[in-house]
């Protein structure tokens, strides 16, 4: 049961819905939509390239808006409880760190683990001294709004 939700299907799932969402034409009607999924990507970071290569055809061809478009421009990433190095990587890869945003997933994971994550990116040398704080409190405070005390 575990595997159909929080330890895999439910990112597998997320992750299509984005896709039909690009699919459907949502993000040529909508160009400036922001959208933020959880989860370092739900899936789509590691999938990212492949996606990409087979964008071009089917619902795709229509679309006016690619794959790649949404990805750097509709869409920001938080890790929600996904305190891995190993994801993080991955992430990197293929997003800006602007794009990314540190949260934890409660109750499936607790704001001190979100915080060893932020200690742990730094001492990993992965990201940048600026990325590192765009990532922990600069993009919530530009996305959303909010002032980080």
């Amino acid at each position: 049961m575990y595997l159909g939700s929080a330890g895999f299907g439910w990112h597998m799932e997320r992750g299509i819905h984005i896709l039909r969402l690009l699919a459907a034409g949502v993000f040529d009607k909508y160009p400036k939509l922001k959208i933020v999924i959880g989860h370092m990507g739900e899936l789509l970071p590691f999938q990212l390239e492949r996606i990409a290569k087979f964008a071009g055809r089917g619902a795709f061809e229509e679309r006016k808006w690619g794959l790649m478009d949404m990805w750097d421009n509709n869409i920001w990433v938080t890790t929600a409880g996904m305190f891995s190095l190993n994801s993080l990587a991955c992430l990197l890869r293929n997003t800006k760190a602007e794009r990314m945003l540190n949260s934890v997933d409660y109750p499936l994971s607790t704001n001190e683990e979100g915080l060893e994550f932020v200690e742990e990116m730094k001492q990993s040398g992965m990201v940048t001294k600026e990325g590192l704080e765009r990532i922990a409190w600069r993009n919530a405070e530009e996305l959303l709004g909010v002032k980080a005390r």
